[in-house]
């Protein structure tokens, strides 16, 4: 979906909408560690009994992760459910949340200063981000801190979740910038020094991309990044919001290296697999809090061997 085209809404779509407001009506009722508790719970039903995409879940855990029992896997999938559940309610709740409400969810910050020394040089600053953890809370209290953030997003399907969503970033202060106009907005933002943030680990039709390695198999990953950061001389920070056993979070951050070597396609694939082995490092850290459902090495490139792609 793109600003210029908005989908319209179908029955189903307003049935799932009017769903998702009245759970939320009630989820705020329970304090932010209680709806997580119960995003865990719903989660997990889709695990079992329900299934949605529990082969594809196991079977890339199994491939990312060769040395694992069966159990592990079965264990850590599970994880994966709850966790994405978590995510999924932890979102939804925001609205009602204060900016120092954000700011109160984590118990720590490592290395903001990597952000502070980006900002500083006066050329915007990329942030890179992958489907761990909670990402869309992690923007949220970059948002919190009165940086000015501008988040590319893909449209969801469902276009009243969409604009649900959309509000939600823009009542924590950060703008969305659909992918379909990224080309044409993102310098703009760069060049007024503000902060983009990208979800770097899912490949789509239509979008420019490489073929990198991420735990051993080739996955097709977004080039925009990288390609804004040599044109415009951006700086790339990569940050993690990873969730703790005592239900707050831990916002991480490092600088990802621009490579200028004067091989414009060579530098890109270089610093493309460069933070895809950032995300695939941090993965192995917490892999229960990876988002497995999406089938990140369904699309190859033709002649791919198979033990380099999609896991069957």
């Amino acid at each position: 979906m793109t600003s210029a085209a908005v989908r319209r809404p179908t029955f189903s779509h307003r049935a799932q909408y009017a769903a998702l407001r009245g759970a939320v009506g009630t989820l705020d009722l329970l304090g932010f560690r209680g709806a997580s508790g119960m995003g865990a719970r719903l989660g997990a039903l889709g695990h079992r009994p329900l299934g949605i995409r529990r082969a594809v879940v196991e079977r890339q855990l199994r491939a990312a992760f060769p040395e694992w029992t069966p159990a592990r896997v079965a264990q850590v999938a599970r994880a994966a459910y709850e966790s994405l559940g978590r995510t999924f309610v932890e979102t939804a709740v925001l609205p009602s949340y204060s900016r120092q409400q954000v700011l109160g969810l984590f118990e720590r910050v490592e290395n903001w200063e990597a952000v502070e020394r980006a900002r500083a040089l006066g050329r915007g600053l990329i942030l890179l981000t992958g489907h761990i953890g909670n990402w869309e809370l992690g923007g949220a209290y970059i948002a919190a801190r009165g940086v000015p953030l501008d988040a590319v997003a893909r449209g969801m399907e469902n276009p009243l979740f969409d604009a649900y969503l959309t509000r939600t970033r823009r009542r924590i202060g950060m703008h969305v910038i659909h992918d379909a106009d990224a080309v044409r907005e993102v310098p703009r933002a760069l060049r007024a020094g503000r902060t983009v943030a990208f979800l770097f680990d899912q490949g789509a039709v239509g979008l420019a991309s490489t073929w990198v390695p991420f735990f051993g198999r080739m996955a097709k990953t977004p080039r925009g990044p990288a390609v804004f950061a040599l044109r415009l001389g951006a700086p790339m920070v990569f940050g993690v919001a990873i969730r703790q056993p005592g239900g707050r979070f831990v916002l991480s951050f490092e600088p990802v290296e621009t490579v200028r070597t004067g091989d414009r396609e060579a530098d890109v694939d270089a610093m493309v697999a460069e933070y895809t082995r950032v995300l695939e490092r941090w993965v192995r850290r917490a892999p229960e809090q990876y988002f497995w459902h999406h089938r990140r090495w369904k699309h190859q490139r033709p002649g791919t061997p198979s033990e380099l792609g999609d896991p069957s």
